[in-house]
């Protein structure tokens, strides 16, 4: 590695807010918008059966607009962790730590699957998908109903393992903060809450 190279990772570092113990400024913010995109999502999901028609079609197209952006996340999150500097220790050993590692990996492609179905969901209907009133239009053809039932239903199991096991990595956290002490929750909240 070059001196050029090492002062860049520093500065990037430092810029993000990293002391090398914590995650930096960039990965707690996105994991923060990644958690509140997703109960946002599932909320929407879950409620827009019991407005009148406007309404439930205003909250659907906002999920839509949401559901983009939590994919533009989730990209985001890959890009900034796999670059050199941006990864930090597991404090736990063990099957712990491969349990924790799992969960992460496994809510990682949880979430990719969701958002290409929940693009999917709309596409296979043959209607634009929206983003905050721009429409995107689709590149395939309706489907069937029996095909856009199933792809619809995929999309709503899939939504419910992600809150399931979002749940479950919550739960585990606590316990870690609350019951063993140690720093694994603190050190993904902003500095100002640690």
């Amino acid at each position: 590695m070059t001196t050029a190279e090492t002062s860049f990772d520093t500065a990037t570092l430092i810029a993000a807010g990293d002391d090398g113990t914590t995650y930096d400024n960039v990965a707690i913010t996105l994991h923060w918008m990644t958690a509140l995109l997703v109960v946002a999502n599932f909320a929407l999901a879950e409620i827009w059966d019991y407005f009148a028609k406007p309404t439930a079609h205003f909250l659907q197209t906002t999920h839509m607009s949401l559901g983009i952006l939590l994919g533009a996340v989730i990209v985001a999150r890959l890009i900034w962790r796999l670059m050199p500097g941006h990864q930090v220790s597991s404090l736990e050993i063990g099957w712990v730590r491969l349990a924790s590692k799992m969960t992460h990996y496994l809510l990682y492609l949880l979430l990719i699957v969701e958002v290409g179905l929940g693009v999917a969901t709309q596409w296979v209907k043959g209607q634009p998908l929206s983003f905050f009133g721009l429409g995107i239009p689709s590149p395939i053809a309706a489907l069937s109903r029996p095909a856009r039932h199933q792809v619809q239903e995929i999309h709503n199991w899939v939504a419910w393992a992600i809150i399931i096991l979002a749940g479950v990595h919550a739960a585990a956290a606590l316990y870690h903060h609350y019951v063993l002490k140690d720093r694994v929750l603190l050190r993904m909240l902003p500095k100002g809450a640690r």
